[in-house]
């Protein structure tokens, strides 16, 4: 833990003209009804409470055909109950049912933690675009020499397209945002709480801003960590091509500081030395790849480090086996713990396109497209195309799409938000264009910070952040004006690798994270 009660204290202490959020009376009784819907102890996660509730496929026919939400609660371990938090961690596509590690034990004895699988992932009604072999490594490499090696990926994309409207039928046109935000109405009105608190990370930012913005009155607190632009403008297509710009700084930064530390990883000095061996790494993978990894894997890794630099090392250290030894062990070790030819990851890859393509709307146009990331991968060629890939169903969706919603903030309380200024997966510029958006929100910057998801992280571990996050759930409140937090400090290659992680006493202790889906994992 990086948040102690005495560390809230002298932060509390300083926030001359904090802004309370919630009136709240510090002890709230369980309501009888969430044991109603909580009715039997996880299988493989004791510690918490399951069950599931149904919901309208399509909410303009409440009484038409249902789906199940699979939902968890890990109990409030103190006398002091103030409710509940409903989390989700990211996405789209990724499951949050059993995620209460993400908050540390003071916020554990003071709240219920609520997880659940949004609408078509997991156990909630899961959706399927294709088999998962269509993902088997190693991938075509994903930059285009030519525009006749750009053909290929666009009819790949198509037939992706078609595969989810023929594997997924009439749910698909429903999973989106605005609807996995009225899921979440329901399980506060299932479980018979009046308010919920909300914590969203990544992806689960712009989920927070949708539910805030369609249920202000159900909202008591908010966290958004690691803010997506919830601008129309740029939600999903502008936010995407940002995105691309933004990765590209960040792993510049990480082969900066590679080339600080050639006795370690012999790949050159300096930063522009280290990115020319990465580009001969890639340029021998495409010829002749290493068992599942070749270039589309090699980038992979690459942007993970964008990510977390928790990995900076290990995938540093991979990087130099290979190069100086020949030695591709490291990286088919991490391309086999991330596989995207599983149930699972093609299941996830299938919620996250359905979500973007239905949100807003694309380009149909491939020109618009090819124009397009052409311009931004002159400056940004590490992950452009391969991004655009990803998205590029979204130009041959059959289903509607929608506007994005507008965002105003209207009715909320004080929201707090987190956020690394170096941050590639949501850049900052973006989260503050939410803020901007969101009124009510007071923002705490991490100067500096790059990685992705803040709060309570053992990768982070920034005490700044966390006295100021742990006070608002704990007393609810925020501070008068946005505050900077100075940032973690890198890695240091030459010590001995720190086993951080969350306290034993959490429900659960991660490993350092690996290889998030291209736009918005946490």
């Amino acid at each position: 833990m990086k948040s102690t009660l005495a560390l809230v204290v002298v932060l509390l202490g300083s926030l001359v003209g904090a802004v309370p959020a919630s009136a709240d009376t510090p002890s709230t009784p369980r309501p009888a009804a969430s044991d109603k819907v909580f009715t039997h102890r996880c299988e493989k996660y004791p510690r918490y409470d399951c069950g599931t509730i149904t919901v309208p496929m399509d909410y303009s026919r409440p009484s038409g055909l249902k789906l199940t939400i699979a939902v968890s609660r890990f109990k409030a371990t103190g006398s002091a109950r103030q409710g509940v938090i409903v989390f989700n961690p990211g996405g789209p596509g990724g499951s949050g049912l059993f995620d209460a590690g993400a908050v540390p034990a003071s916020v554990r004895a003071a709240y219920d933690f609520i997880g659940f699988d949004p609408r078509g992932v997991g156990e909630s009604s899961p959706i399927s675009c294709v088999d998962p072999s269509f993902f088997a490594t190693p991938a075509a490499d994903p930059t285009p020499a030519t525009e006749a090696a750009k053909v290929p990926f666009v009819k790949r994309a198509r037939s992706y397209a078609d595969g989810c409207a023929a594997r997924s039928g009439a749910e698909l046109p429903y999973i989106n945002t605005a609807n996995t935000a009225r899921d979440i109405d329901e399980i506060r009105k299932a479980i018979g709480e009046t308010r919920i608190s909300y914590f969203g990370v990544s992806y689960g930012t712009y989920l927070g801003a949708v539910y805030g913005q369609m249920f202000p009155g159900s909202v008591r607190r908010m966290m958004l960590d690691s803010s997506v632009n919830a601008d129309p403008a740029s939600v999903w297509y502008q936010d995407n091509l940002d995105q691309d710009v933004a990765f590209q700084k960040r792993t510049d930064i990480w082969f900066d500081w590679i080339g600080r530390y050639d006795s370690v990883f012999h790949l050159g000095v300096g930063g522009q030395a280290v990115y020319a061996t990465y580009l001969k790494a890639r340029s021998g993978l495409a010829a002749k790849a290493a068992g599942p990894v070749g270039p589309a894997e090699l980038d992979s890794i690459v942007v993970n480090s964008g990510y977390y630099d928790i990995n900076w090392v290990s995938n540093a250290k991979a990087l130099s086996a290979f190069v100086t030894k020949g030695d591709a062990s490291g990286l088919v070790s991490y391309t086999r713990a991330n596989d995207p030819a599983t149930a699972d990851s093609e299941n996830g890859n299938a919620v996250y396109t359905a979500v973007e393509c239905n949100d807003a709307r694309w380009p149909r146009s491939w020109s618009v497209w090819n124009h397009d990331n052409i311009a931004v991968a002159r400056q940004a060629p590490l992950e452009t195309w391969s991004n655009a890939w990803m998205n590029l169903p979204c130009a041959f969706w059959t289903s509607s799409q929608s506007s994005a919603m507008r965002i105003t903030g209207a009715g909320l309380p004080p929201i707090l938000m987190l956020q690394g200024t170096q941050d590639a997966a949501t850049p900052y510029q973006g989260a503050l264009r939410t803020h901007q958006l969101l009124p009510s929100s007071r923002m705490i910057i991490e100067q500096g910070g790059g990685s992705h998801g803040l709060y309570n992280s053992p990768w982070v571990g920034n005490t700044c952040i966390d006295g100021y996050a742990t006070a608002y759930w704990l007393n609810g409140t925020v501070p008068a004006a946005d505050v900077n937090c100075a940032g973690h400090p890198q890695p240091n290659p030459t010590a001995s690798r720190s086993t951080a992680a969350r306290s034993l006493a959490a429900p659960s202790a991660p490993s350092a994270p690996s290889a998030p889906r291209t736009l918005l994992r946490p």
